[in-house]
């Protein structure tokens, strides 16, 4: 299949190259969207030079009610959203799972797009806000869309899908003051909390580092239902899928997020677009969690609770696969804004379960996308159309793009022989047995709200554990009623002791009555602690610090070494522009003290040389750069020795060279970029 756009430039258009832009430059004449040619763009029609506009100016009135409406309603939940195409490539055929074309053949590309986003926030909110991460992927295979409508954890805040637009009317903005943008610090979500203790588990997600991802490419992604995988015989087993970044999965400390909402608001889908345009492409490995259907009872969990996890060393995680982002959008609106995805788009192989979560979603995905996109035609729209021929009876509506031929319009027909006819080889739903009354209420099995609540916590590292106590004192410190926070704590003290006293300790409420732990310490995932990823330094930028007389020799070496590793080394001085080595060679400063900081980096590395180290020194700015960077943890690099013990006291840091993370002098290459490599070094907080 071909990995090309729909709607592409034709390649025989005639464009040219201007600062990494594709213009259109083959005499196009102007014209009203009808295709009339336009004479002139600059002055409404008006009866005489000063008098009125007249109505019968339709060039005016076609272009101004474009303008008018050229924004659609944003999304209610993941408004604020970046995205990138790619293809995916499944490992070996996995026919005996699943009759899914797209994962048969290990020599074919499908293509995709693929969504990130926030949930919460607007569209105009920060990318680095807490809170849970949208991963949502559009696969274009021949036998139709298939979309994986996950986010970057895999349990959800509520069990069933009528509780969805409680939960998220209580975590938006308050209605009588439209307060705070983007934050579930505040009372309306966490009084919601108490009084639905089903969010217990995913809470401690959100409150945990995972909330606050690096970059897309160092976040997990996660389909979070259960599904059903099968195959051609008929056989059907349960299944939960995976994304795995290559990467590893990482995150940024809170300190950094607060700053970097002010810094660059556009920090994560800076990094996804910059990425890709130097060739570092994001990757994931597909992974499936397989469940047999007669295991479906085995475990002390129900397997169908959107607010639970399988333990990945209960049912393992297979990677049958990889998803690599090559190519930006060309339009954002277009592309990242339009597309519409929805759980229901699935191809054959592939079934839901009974997730009450999940099965509310098949209705409200298709009902959101007609108030957005217009209409029931979101799926001709370039970026949500399938690669594969589509022929049905659905005619008109608005913005229908499909000139349909021909009288018929209806099934059965005989005029046209009865096509478009059904066909043996199609989607059949799996054929489940199902019985019971009709009622409203929720299955026993799904009221144990605690024990995977407690999971995560007894998986966490010390690090992280203080994390989550920080992050719940700060949350709990902007709740105004005394009686949430009070509740807040006695409801946490059913998943640790520990967790609830720590975080009492930090807002002034009353510690619960000693809680007894003990039957809950032995039950441990280590697979959920970001301590336990990949380490590696690719997909790392790392600022060079850099004045005139800098050692010319020595830095051209470390930022070799540092690129052939597969981090991006970008040079900050004084000032913008060339500066001068001690060789007299020159390299380009892209950022200065003024316009850039040590949050927009994941490590420092100044330069050595006498008089490059003494004019950054005489930057006041300097010694907040590296203090800051030595308190978000961050690997610090000095040319020489003497620099380090200099730079170091005059940013105030009782540390020295040697110190986890910080490094100096000869040699520095390889010890330096496994420093990056590590991410963070954690000793300087324990």
């Amino acid at each position: 299949m071909s990995n090309q756009p729909k709607g592409h430039r034709n390649e025989t258009d005639k464009t040219e190259q201007l600062k990494g832009f594709t213009v259109d430059n083959d005499g196009q004449k102007l014209t009203t969207n009808t295709g009339l040619h336009v004479a002139e763009d600059e002055h409404s029609l008006k009866a005489g030079v000063r008098g009125p506009t007249l109505m019968e100016d339709f060039h005016f009135r076609e272009k101004m009610t474009h303008f008018d409406h050229e924004r659609i309603p944003e999304r209610i939940v993941h408004a604020r959203g970046a995205g990138a195409h790619g293809y995916f490539q499944v490992y070996e055929p996995l026919a005996e799972l699943t009759e899914a074309g797209f994962l048969q053949d290990p020599s074919k590309q499908t293509p995709v797009f693929v969504r990130f986003s926030t949930v919460a926030g607007s569209r105009g909110s920060a990318d680095t806000v807490r809170d849970v991460r949208g991963f949502a992927v559009k696969f274009y295979t021949e036998e139709g869309n298939f979309d994986l409508v996950g986010n970057n954890m895999p349990v959800f805040f509520i069990q069933d899908a009528m509780k969805f637009p409680d939960f998220i009317h209580a975590v938006k903005p308050e209605p009588h003051n439209e307060i705070p943008q983007a934050q579930s610090a505040h009372d309306t979500f966490w009084d919601f909390v108490v009084q639905n203790t089903e969010t217990a588990h995913m809470v401690m997600w959100a409150m945990s580092d995972r909330s606050l991802p690096r970059s897309y490419a160092m976040m997990e992604g996660f389909g979070v239902h259960t599904f059903r995988l099968i195959n051609a015989e008929g056989k059907a087993r349960f299944v939960k899928f995976h994304w795995k970044p290559v990467l590893g999965t990482h995150s940024l400390v809170w300190d950094e997020v607060q700053k970097l909402g002010g810094k660059d608001p556009d920090f994560n889908r800076r990094d996804l677009h910059d990425s890709i345009e130097a060739g570092r492409y994001p990757e994931w490995e597909f992974g499936l969690q397989v469940l047999e259907e007669e295991d479906e009872f085995k475990f002390d969990f129900d397997i169908l609770d959107p607010t639970k996890i399988w333990p990945e060393e209960l049912i393992p995680v297979r990677k049958v696969g990889k998803l690599t982002l090559n190519r930006n959008t060309d339009n954002f609106f277009a592309e990242t804004e339009q597309i519409a995805f929805h759980p229901g788009h699935l191809v054959k192989g592939i079934d839901f379960s009974n997730d009450p979560l999940l099965q509310g979603r098949l209705f409200s995905y298709t009902d959101t996308q007609l108030s957005r996109l217009g209409g029931p035609n979101f799926n001709e729209i370039p970026i949500n159309r399938p690669m594969c021929p589509v022929h049905n009876n659905q005619r008109d509506g608005m913005h229908r793009m499909t000139i349909n031929r021909g009288p018929v319009a209806y099934h059965k027909n005989g005029i046209a022989g009865g096509a478009p006819h059904p066909t043996a080889d199609g989607y059949k739903h799996y054929q489940e047995k199902v019985e019971g009354h009709v009622t409203r209420e929720r299955s026993d099995s799904f009221k144990d709200h605690y024990s995977q609540a407690a999971l995560f916590w007894n998986s966490m590292s010390d690090v992280e554990k203080q994390h989550i106590v920080s992050a719940f004192s700060f949350e709990l410190g902007h709740v105004k009623d005394k009686a949430i926070r009070q509740a807040v704590i006695d409801m946490f003290a059913n998943v640790s002791g520990e967790l609830s006293a720590g975080i009492a300790a930090n807002i002034g409420a009353t510690p619960p009555a000693k809680a007894d732990d003990k039957a809950r310490e032995a039950a441990a995932s280590p697979a959920l602690s970001m301590m336990n990823t990949i380490k590696t330094p690719n997909g790392r930028k790392v600022a060079v610090l850099v004045a005139d007389g800098f050692d010319g020799a020595a830095t051209e070496a470390l930022v070799r070494d540092l690129t052939n590793a597969g981090i991006q080394p970008e040079f900050l001085s004084v000032r913008l522009g060339a500066v001068k080595s001690d060789a007299d060679s020159a390299v380009e400063a892209a950022h200065s003290f003024l316009t850039s900081d040590s949050v927009l980096f994941d490590a420092v590395l100044v330069a050595g040389g006498e008089a490059s180290v003494q004019a950054l020194a005489a930057v006041p700015k300097l010694a907040d750069f590296l203090k800051e960077a030595f308190q978000h943890y961050k690997a610090i690099g000095f040319g020489r020795a003497e620099d380090a013990e200099q730079l170091l006291a005059l940013a105030g840091i009782k540390a020295k060279a040697g110190d986890p993370g910080l490094l100096a002098g000869q040699g520095l290459g390889q010890p330096f970029i496994q420093a990056v490599a590590e991410h963070r070094h954690w000793t300087r907080q324990v």
